[in-house]
């Protein structure tokens, strides 16, 4: 794998694309971004202290606002459009970089879509890989509770990129890792880099 592939996962809640994440990124030898990008957004807007607040609050897609991908430039935008702008900036900083990384949602696989070397995934799995994961590390919640972060997620990433979260269209692979285990997803990632890059 050549040392400035990026790596973008975008996953459904409960999926284990957090830990994919991680088992690519010391695979690679390479940082793993995920909340880092909000604090660092955060600490260029001058609110480093607050990273949680800002955390929460970067779902935000209020109706009556134009959605961002449809507003030309950097300007004058409300603070929730400040905190998108800011962690793309930071992405595409690290990205610049030429030292490889894997990016875990924020929207990163559309940020980088136009550079090179940059190859996306979306994990998913079945409701009752989902259940069980949820009562092991996410403190039993439901699947109700999974399926409405996923609609935050959704959501957000609609209304900063224009596109469908999920949409087979957007990723270079859609893996479902109720079928296999984790490792072997991050298996499947690497070999397709690969091939990709040879």
């Amino acid at each position: 794998m050549k040392e400035n592939t990026l790596i973008t996962i975008t996953r459904q809640y409960g999926s284990g694309g957090r830990e994919v994440s991680e088992i690519l990124a010391k695979r690679m030898g390479v940082k793993r971004y995920d909340r880092k990008i909000v604090n660092m957004a955060a600490e260029k807007m001058g609110q480093g202290a607050d990273i949680e607040s800002i955390v929460e609050s970067s779902y935000a897609s209020p109706e009556t606002s134009k959605p961002y991908f449809q507003q030309g430039g950097f300007g004058r935008v409300a603070d929730y459009n400040r905190r998108y702008i800011e962690q793309a900036k930071a992405i595409l900083a690290i990205a610049k970089r030429g030292e490889g990384a894997v990016f875990l949602g924020r929207c990163a696989d559309f940020v980088l879509k136009d550079c090179p070397n940059h190859y996306s995934f979306f994990i998913y799995a079945d409701d009752d890989f989902r259940e069980q994961r949820a009562k092991e590390e996410y403190d039993e919640k439901t699947v109700k509770e999974l399926n409405a972060v996923d609609e935050q997620r959704r959501s957000y990433y609609a209304y900063y990129t224009g596109r469908k979260w999920g949409d087979p269209q957007n990723y270079d692979m859609m893996i479902n890792t109720s079928k296999i285990t984790l490792e072997e997803a991050a298996d499947l990632i690497c070999q397709y880099v690969e091939m990709r890059q040879k």
